[in-house]
């Protein structure tokens, strides 16, 4: 079963040096931007993802949860933090899987470690996350710049065949240009 990486949504919004600013002036856009950023590194890296946003202090919050882009959003219900939902949610994961938990919070990390699950600060999820995009774009410029040739396309055994009607020798059609030329004449 795959890895799952869950994030404490808030917490890592408050700490990714590219959200930051962004959470001042576009507190939407930073959540968005974050579930952006995990929807492509879940495709690279071929993980689940779940980001965990607090609801605790919304009067009558229920917990909520979407797939957005492939990511699982969850918001917690009213008076849950997701300190306190990730801590559950490790419990049942940790037996089935291996969970990575990425928070700053000091607690957390301790709770994240006691539970069995392995704990990634925000700062090298940052560092994956750049190297991650470095790699993808690397990918992409080395397909752009690679010919599209048929046999980057097919199949070993279908190459082999067509390789060999490729080598099979030829039968010319005789050739009647005194036909041809007869026919001209007329």
């Amino acid at each position: 079963m795959k890895e799952i990486l869950i994030l404490d949504g808030y917490n890592v919004m408050n700490a990714l040096p590219e959200l930051q600013a962004m959470v001042k002036h576009d507190f939407q856009g930073a959540r968005d931007r974050l579930i952006d950023l995990m929807a492509e590194y879940r495709t690279f890296r071929g993980i689940d993802v779940r980001i965990v946003f607090d609801a605790h202090l919304a009067p009558r919050a229920r917990e909520h949860r979407e797939i957005i882009q492939g990511v699982e959003v969850i918001f917690t219900k009213e008076k849950m933090t997701a300190d306190s939902y990730i801590e559950k949610s490790i419990q049942e994961l940790a037996k089935k899987r291996r969970v990575i938990v990425v928070t700053n919070d000091w607690t957390e990390q301790l709770m994240v470690l006691g539970s069995g699950a392995v704990r990634v600060s925000v700062r090298e999820l940052e560092l994956d996350l750049t190297a991650a995009r470095g790699r993808i774009r690397e990918t992409a410029r080395q397909l752009r710049h690679e010919k599209d040739f048929l046999s980057n396309r097919i199949d070993e055994e279908t190459l082999q065949k067509l390789e060999i009607l490729r080598n099979k020798p030829e039968k010319k059609p005789s050739s009647n240009r005194r036909d041809r030329s007869d026919h001209r004449r007329r």
